[in-house]
């Protein structure tokens, strides 16, 4: 834990009134409009600098020149089916990334949109796997201020001029529009799932003004977190002597981004309410035939609140009333008629038109008065469509049904429940934030990294089978109706249960044991896995193991790498999930232990050498859910062949055993343990003499896929270890003792040459072999005893031995770059310099750089953990950093240059959080002894007693002694 006094002279790092005066955070402070104590904070008139993208070296370049030519191919092919590649280095967004990003807006799984911290909303990520990065600058907040008769009338919109892409050319759109705002005296602070932007006196000397932006982001509760939706909460003081009538207005483009506009067959219609909530639908047709999606934009009208609407004006002058003379009539009149609300669902638009709509809300506010102007933003799409044809619905229909219209519903309870919302965001913060023992920095990006839950690309379907379409395409293998298959249903379930119940009373636990598809299939089903009978088996079970059922959930590995639940850096980002929202990381794990047992015989090839495999693998874990047809077709990744990774079964042994172990759900544990069996014992097939130990294979054949290993490796021989250690945990737990024996022989074996062939007195050698970045100090090395300690297991090593190779780590993988300013550099050669063998080793990953904190933080090095940790806020998050706020990318180089933005792996800041306050039913489990109950054989004796492994020598020269004042 800290320690009580360690970060009091850090307290104050980021005062609110150093951006905000005191007397206006005072006069805001009413019903939420002053901005919080800790938060992240920028200036309006913060210029969004091009962020610098990372490059290979030229003899990088080189070395993959083969895989880039075959990836080259492989993005056209599947761009020539009118689909998108998983990674395609080779197309380049139109609009380039900025350091302009801010708190995204929504729940989870529903389609996000993010909103850059000077108020343009941009990343649309409506369509799965698809993002629209360049922002729609019709969408805006605007204000209309009056006074004294209208002698004294300001007009602004509530943004800075100076974005990218508006052109000030006097035509009739948008740049005839007000755009006076300057900045210089507004603030944006950021405490996610909310955030506040004051106007100190902008655009009028004598009117402050705040936005509350609040999202339903509530940990545990899986109705509202799902909601597409957003609430903008304005707060009015009048400080001077005149009353002013203001108007504020809200904006909105029927687009879902990029040229969506464009496309036509979109309709605008008004709509109210009779308790006061008013607004406009907005109709969006989208193309590639995907699903509609309908906005709801509104305000609630009240006794001192005028709600009108304009719902129909575009940004030229021939169908509609021009953005220019909206504009005028909101400077001359502060409002809209009236009867704007009778006119019904306008023409559809043509096509190249350009559809907008507004909202205005208009008050009085009295001399030194006070006033909340409320607005709110909704959209429905209800159905979630992948690009290979299997449809689902959305987790809110299960509340909202399936209707477009329900974005009506969706606005409408936003408007009258955001208080609710913010008083339970409120009693899960406040316990963090008013820990004076923590940094600030750490109180708000702890927060603010959550982000990537709501702007990563996330779907969250209600957990039903997939949607039945009326017109089915031929290639569409999941539009098969499901009726067909509801009488076989019952019989395979009931033979899921005798499957899984037999694998528990055989102590012999053989594979043929297992519940998987294959034993399902036996009853009549095809043999092969694969197609649209894998698809409803997977379905059948995980209705079946998920009584509850709040619903199936995926997360892209990163906007730029389009795969779902990506494994290995789910390993990372899970603790975020598991904190949160467990029953969400349960059914993923769920997902994982079908797809373990599940055999997917269709020919791939891998483009780093160019050979053939077939897709899936029994018992290997699959890198990812897939792509175009998540759950169903698997590992989109195809640079490797998966199946011979190293690190996703352990992965999934430790993800899976930290799951139980947190939660006490001996269900959980039950449905998964054959998939647990399984896992491991497919791994022994990588154990090739004999030694316990697991070996790589002279490829990257782990999640740091550039970065090649030989025999065995601290990174991947340290998950192993622990997973034996976590795989003989469970199964005494469920009383399997034979499992536990095995599990438990093989680590007695294992662990001795770990240390013999890999510690070299300070750390362990990256590996056992030959090459000249074997002696490498790896930043991750210790993932296995992270998740160890996690969990609360008895440690792999002893503990001076995991200290000092922390200390090595944090001396020379984090202090050696840049003062540790920057975080922890993935390899580090033992004489100071960098590893640049290639571009893994040479990149600072930010997620690992957590994950290691939390490791030092679960060992007592409180002062390491968060100067470690504290490099990544700096160089991402400070004001002094690269520009990296809420798009925190998987990492960079020591110069600042990035490699894939909006990235899974950050998330891995809540393993710190879960390091700091371990929950109380993995504190209070009884301890594991790795040596009670062994029925050891007299084979296995001898085989833990053999010399031969006992002998092996540590490699000399890795390192000079200058270096570490020891022998090698």
């Amino acid at each position: 834990m800290v320690s009580g006094h360690l970060f009091h002279h850090r307290k104050s790092s980021w005062p609110t009134d150093e951006y905000v005066s005191r007397a206006t955070v005072q006069l805001l402070d009413f019903d939420g409009g002053a901005p919080p104590e800790h938060a992240w904070r920028r200036r309006l008139n913060n210029h969004a600098n091009i962020l610098k993208e990372f490059s290979v070296t030229f003899v990088e370049a080189v070395r993959m020149l083969r895989l880039g030519l075959r990836l080259w191919s492989y993005v056209r092919e599947e761009a020539s089916q009118g689909r998108k590649a998983p990674i395609d280095p080779f197309t380049k967004e139109q609009c380039k990334p900025t350091a302009s990003q801010g708190v995204p807006l929504g729940g989870m799984g529903s389609g996000s949109i993010s909103r850059g911290f000077r108020g343009e909303f941009k990343h649309w990520q409506i369509i799965p796997g698809s993002c629209e990065t360049s922002p729609v600058m019709a969408n805006q907040f605007s204000i209309f201020i009056s006074r004294d008769g209208g002698k004294k009338k300001y007009s602004s919109v509530l943004a800075p001029g100076h974005h990218e892409g508006l052109e000030k050319n006097g035509d009739l759109g948008i740049s005839s529009w007000d755009w006076n705002l300057s900045g210089q005296h507004s603030t944006y602070h950021a405490l996610f799932p909310r955030a506040w932007t004051v106007y100190d006196g902008e655009p009028d000397p004598d009117l402050k003004i705040s936005c509350r932006q609040i999202s339903p982001f509530i940990p545990h509760d899986y109705r509202e977190s799902s909601l597409p939706t957003a609430v903008f909460v304005y707060t009015l003081v009048n400080t001077g002597k005149e009353r002013a009538k203001v108007s504020l207005l809200m904006t909105w483009m029927n687009s879902i981004g990029g040229v969506s506009h464009h496309t036509g067959g979109h309709i605008n219609e008004p709509f109210i309410e009779d308790d006061g909530v008013s607004g406009v639908l907005l109709h969006h047709k989208t193309t590639k035939d995907n699903p509609p999606v309908t906005f709801a934009i509104a305000a609630c009208e009240t006794q001192n609140v005028t709600v009108t609407v304009l719902p129909s004006f575009g940004l030229c002058g021939e169908n509609y009333v021009t953005a220019r003379d909206m504009w005028g009539t909101m400077v001359q009149d502060g409002q809209f008629q009236r009867e704007n609300f009778r006119a019904g669902p306008c023409v559809p638009s043509s096509v190249g038109d350009t559809l907008c709509a507004a909202v205005s809300a208009s008050t009085w506010v009295e001399p030194h008065g006070r006033c909340t102007v409320v607005f709110a933003l909704a959209w429905s799409s209800p159905k979630v469509k992948f690009q290979k044809g299997c449809t689902y619905h959305r987790r809110y229909t299960k509340f909202y049904g399936a209707s477009e219209r329900s974005a009506i519903n969706l606005v409408h309870d936003a408007l009258k429940k955001y208080k609710l919302w913010e008083e339970e965001i409120e009693k899960w913060q406040n316990p963090i934030l008013q820990n004076e023992e923590l940094p600030d920095w750490y109180k708000f990006t702890l927060f603010n990294e959550l982000y990537f839950l709501v702007a990563g690309g996330t779907v969250w379907t209600d957990g039903e089978a997939p949607v039945i379409e009326e017109n089915l395409s031929a290639a569409s293998n999941c539009h098969e109706s499901t009726k067909s298959k509801d009488e076989k249903s019952v019989s395979k379930e009931r033979h899921v249960n005798m499957v899984v119940e037999r694998t528990f009373t055989d102590s012999n636990l053989n594979n043929e044991k297992f519940f998987s598809p294959t034993s399902v299939q036996e009853l009549g089903d095809n043999d092969d896995v694969h197609g649209p009978d894998s698809a409803q088996t997977g379905n059948v079970v995980h209705q079946q193991h998920n009584p509850e059922n709040v619903g199936r959930f995926l997360y892209l590995e990163g906007v730029e790498y389009i795969m779902w639940c990506t494994y290995d850096v789910h390993f990372y980002a899970s603790f975020a999930l598991l904190d949160l929202f467990p029953k969400i990381e349960l059914t993923i794990q769920h997902d994982f232990a079908w797809a373990v047992l599940h055999e997917d015989r269709r020919k791939v090839k891998f483009l780093n050498d160019g050979s053939w495999g077939i897709r899936k693998v029994k018992g290997s874990v699959p890198h990812d859910l897939g792509t175009h047809d998540p759950w169903n077709e698997m590992n989109a990744y195809n640079i490797h062949d998966t199946s011979k990774w190293k690190d996703l079964n352990p992965k999934f042994v430790l993800q899976v055993y930290r799951d139980f172990s947190a939660t006490g759900d001996m269900s959980f544990a039950r449905d998964v343990w054959p998939a647990v069996c399984a896992a491991m014992d497919y791994m022994e097939q990588f154990d090739r003499d004999g030694d316990g130990l697991i070996e790589n294979d002279g490829f990257p054949d782990q999640t740091y896929d550039t970065w090649t290993v030989h025999g065995i490796s601290a990174y991947c021989g340290c998950l192993w270890l622990a997973a034996l250690q976590a795989a003989a945990a469970m199964a005494e737990h469920l009383g399997d003792w034979a499992f536990a024996e095995k599990c438990k022989i093989k680590f007695l074996k294992a662990k001795p040459v770990f240390e013999a062939k890999l510690w070299n007195g300070s750390y362990f050698n990256y590996d056992s072999g030959n090459s000249s970045n074997s002696c490498s100090i790896q930043a991750d090395q210790l993932a296995g005893q992270w998740y160890t300690a996690s969990s609360q297991l008895p440690p792999l090593f002893d503990e001076i031995k995991i200290r000092n190779t922390l200390q090595t780590i944090f001396e020379f993988n984090v202090m050696k770059v840049r003062g540790g300013r920057m975080g922890a550099v993935n390899g580090m050669n033992p004489n100071g310099k960098v590893d640049e063998c290639c571009m893994q080793s040479r990149e600072i990953w930010t997620g690992v750089t957590y994950s290691l904190a939390a490791t030092m933080l679960l060992h007592g090095m409180d002062h390491e953990a968060f100067t470690t940790a504290e490099g990544v806020f700096t160089g991402g998050w400070s004001e002094e950093g690269f520009g990296y706020w809420f798009q925190t990318p998987e990492g960079w180089t020591t110069d600042g240059r990035y490699r894939s933005l909006i990235y899974m792996r950050p998330l891995a800041i809540w393993a710190m959080q879960w390091a700091l306050s371990l929950p109380k039913a993995i504190l209070e489990a009884p301890k594991v002894n790795m040596m009670d109950k062994i029925l050891v054989s007299t084979l296995n004796m001898t085989t833990l007693d053999d010399t031969d492994v006992q002998s092996i020598a540590p490699k000399s020269g890795c390192f000079s002694n200058a270096v570490f004042h020891c022998q090698c």
